[in-house]
């Protein structure tokens, strides 16, 4: 076995172990990782917009009952 034979051997098993860590081996690995988190932000985004949402509402009606408040006196 050559040199250059030993080396692309070393660096398919290196490649190997790198995706097994990237993909995982049995267990969630790093990417799933990173997808789990990715769902959890975007699920805390969707809550902060909704309750910005429901925020905008209420401050509207409060503008409004006030306006009414000052038209009826």
């Amino acid at each position: 076995m050559t040199d250059f034979e030993r080396r692309v051997l070393a660096d398919l098993a290196t490649l190997k172990s790198e995706m097994k860590a990237l993909i995982g081996n049995g267990q969630p690995g790093r990417l799933r990782r990173m997808e789990e988190r990715v769902e959890r932000h975007e699920a805390v985004v969707q809550r902060a917009i909704g309750i910005a949402g429901l925020a905008g509402v209420m401050l509207t009606l409060v503008h409004l009952g006030i306006d009414y408040l000052k038209i009826r006196h």
